[in-house]
């Protein structure tokens, strides 16, 4: 029998027979509800033959039938009321065990939130998208009738929302274009590293979100809760409709802090910190500062991950400041890698593992941190060998400096936008969705093979700037995007080892070598990471300038013609 767990109160199945009864009891479960009307198929047994094998194996039977695609809303009320009352666990069935699933969905309305409602039902393998608006509407059809539809939809006001909107809005200025994102701040994560070593201070990261929307965009100040891509329709909290014609995603990504046991509890106290936010990366500085013996661990979650470098980053810059206060002696440096290479560009390893040795790190590959006892100091780690077995290592800490597990925010991973990982099915060059022509996605929540870095988005920006304006009619060819990624690996503080790199890991430039040599540690490089990229950040691509990340067109009719963004 092919039951499928939406709750421990409730789970769902296809058409069950008088014989798979008992089953059903020896397995626990003490209710039926039949949402399929007698009838509807020649090989489907009665209701009364089902209730008369549950009332032999003392269950519960209920008959509430439901035409397929038809649930109306007093019946997904009756459900929710039969699941009230029925001794639980409950099994429900219908023909394919969607109507009853959707029952349920409904049913749950004002009781949990609309992400989870879809994730229950995703886990089960069914699909609600076809009443999500009316899920988040408290069960009922929404009245949108009136709902706004602008020319761009833009979801998501970080770095690569901001900047796709501002490289619209130089192209053209009188477009229609509109951000919706809940934030009252945005902050310059690339600087979150150097707040962590006392170089940046952690309000120069932040700024007003309303002194960043480009001008000429306007912002809604809420939060999505669904897509609707069938109507063209984003579903916000409060049940708002916003309707496009085009969409473009870039929500981020999802900081998955609950993913390991413990830490949220002790973050920011016994010595567990991380600069993957804003409000730890001083206290990352206060530990570096106070500690002067013992064992610092920096761990480093399974891929995807925003800026990949980042957790050694934190761990170069620590060591750095140990050896120069003349501590680095008294402490053991220890990284703990989910994965099996330093860094995932070969040509970057050796200068990286001068630094290595230098700084006496002990390399980890292959650990996963599971879980951290703050005040016992003390953080399990599951290691998992070349043949694939796995053993659990727990490790003592005076310092650790974790970096959280990461995945798409929620409402992407429930909507019809995901792929089965959860991420924002794109083309990786065009960065158009898969299924959904009028859908483009840059930024962290895409599921391209690039670095999840600021210097992606950037220069994804004007590649999808460009490719959403051609499809409103606005502009000609394609623009397309080489998955240009860069990760300045801090190795001292003074030094970077500029990463630059494109698709596949083919390193990638930006300078002549004889003035910067990404693949040695460089001063000028680290003047680029601390003057010279956040005002590229603040007044560069947040204004629509394009300063070295002008896209290349295809002339789609012929793709071997190319041609620079005059538009740019």
């Amino acid at each position: 029998m092919d039951t499928r767990i939406l709750t421990p109160e409730l789970s769902v199945s296809p058409q069950i027979f008088p014989q798979d009864v008992a089953a059903l009891r020896t397995a626990g479960f003490r209710a039926l509800i039949c949402n399929r009307p007698d009838g509807e198929g020649n090989d489907q047994p009665l209701f009364s033959e089902i209730e008369k094998a549950a009332r032999a194996a003392g269950m519960d039977a209920v008959y509430m039938p439901v035409e397929s695609g038809k649930v109306t809303d007093e019946q997904a009320r009756q459900f929710g009321e039969a699941l009230a009352r029925l001794p639980r666990p409950v099994l429900a069935y219908c023909r394919t065990g969607m109507r009853s699933a959707t029952m349920w969905a409904l049913s749950q309305t004002g009781k949990s939130s609309l992400t989870d409602i879809l994730e229950s039902a995703q886990r089960a393998g069914y699909d609600m998208s076809a009443v999500t608006r009316r899920i988040a509407n408290a069960g009922s059809t929404a009245l949108d009738i009136s709902a706004a539809t602008h020319d761009v939809v833009v979801v998501g006001g970080g770095a690569a929302g901001i900047a796709v909107t501002a490289s619209m809005l130089s192209r053209n200025p009188g477009l229609d274009v509109v951000i919706i994102d809940p934030a009252d701040v945005h902050y310059y994560q690339p600087g979150w590293t150097l707040v962590g070593r006392g170089i940046f201070q952690a309000p120069d990261t932040a700024r007003t979100m309303g002194s960043l929307i480009p001008r000429g965009a306007q912002w809604i100040k809420s939060a999505v809760a669904a897509f609707d891509p069938q109507s063209n329709s984003v579903i916000l909290d409060g049940c708002r409709v916003v309707r496009y014609k085009q969409l473009v995603v870039c929500p981020g990504l999802k900081l998955d802090w609950g993913g390991i046991e413990g830490l949220a509890e002790t973050l920011g106290s016994n010595g567990v910190t991380s600069n993957y936010r804003y409000d730890l990366a001083p206290y990352t500085w206060k530990r570096v500062q106070s500690l002067r013996g013992g064992r610092a661990l920096f761990t480093q979650p399974p891929m995807p991950i925003k800026c990949a470098g980042a957790p050694q980053k934190a761990m170069y810059l620590s060591a750095d400041h140990w050896r120069r206060q003349g501590v680095l002696r008294n402490i053991d440096i220890g990284f703990y890698n989910s994965g099996a290479a330093l860094f995932g560009v070969a040509e970057y390893v050796p200068a990286l593992m001068e630094y290595v040795k230098a700084y006496g790190i002990d390399l980890n590959f292959g650990h996963t941190l599971t879980s951290i006892d703050g005040p016992g100091k003390t953080a399990t780690f599951v290691r998992t060998g070349p043949d694939g077995s796995k053993e659990t290592v727990r490790e003592s800490f005076d310092m650790i400096h974790v970096v959280p597990p990461q995945k798409a925010p929620d409402f992407i991973r429930v909507s019809p936008l995901a792929d089965a990982a959860g991420w924002v099915d794109i083309d990786p060059a065009t960065m158009r969705h898969k299924q959904y022509e009028n859908i483009h996605a840059l930024g962290d929540a895409g599921n391209t093979g690039n670095a999840k870095t600021a210097a992606a988005a950037r220069a994804q920006a004007p590649v999808v700037a460009h490719n959403v304006l051609a499809a409103l009619g606005l502009a000609k060819g394609q623009a397309q995007y080489n998955g240009y990624g860069s990760c300045p690996l801090t190795v001292e503080r003074g030094k970077i080892v500029l990463a630059e790199f494109l698709y596949g890991g083919k390193v990638a430039p930006s300078f002549p070598t004889w003035l910067i040599d990404g693949t040695r540690p460089s001063r000028l490089a680290w003047l680029l990471k601390e003057r010279i990229l956040p005002f590229v950040y603040w007044k560069g691509m947040f204004k629509g300038h394009e300063w070295m990340v002008h896209p290349k067109l295809v002339d789609v009719a012929d793709p071997h013609k190319i041609r620079e963004d005059a538009s740019a």
